[in-house]
């Protein structure tokens, strides 16, 4: 049981530090952002508990989608105080993904990163 759970550890750390490493990459030698916090939990669902439904391909990508998508609309299209527009980023994220079947948790957080 222990082993398993060092290679499962090691096997996470290597290709989370690659993926990661690739975006930054990315984001730091061409004018694409494309990094963001959220990523970093990501990365332990993916590699960590791939078997997790949160973890699936399509919660992973429409999540993120998503929740980026309603970050950006409700900060262009929402005249209201930053932390209403904040609050209200977050719920329809959660809504949206949860409506769509497509939950992941750590794309709860972009609406967030996007806005701020």
């Amino acid at each position: 049981m222990m082993k398993n759970r060092f290679f499962l550890a090691l096997y996470s750390f290597f290709f989370s530090t690659f993926t990661i490493g690739l975006i930054s990459f990315v984001t730091f030698e061409t004018n694409y952002s494309l990094l963001m916090g959220s990523f970093g939990a990501t990365m332990v669902l993916i590699f960590g508990f791939p078997e997790s439904p949160f973890s699936q391909p399509k919660n992973i990508f429409f999540g993120h989608l998503i929740t980026s998508l309603v970050g950006i609309l409700t900060y262009k299209y929402i005249f209201l105080s930053i932390s209403i527009v904040i609050a209200l980023s977050v719920g329809l994220g959660i809504f949206f993904m949860i409506l769509f079947n497509v939950t992941h948790p750590p794309a709860g957080g972009n609406a967030i990163i996007i806005i701020l």
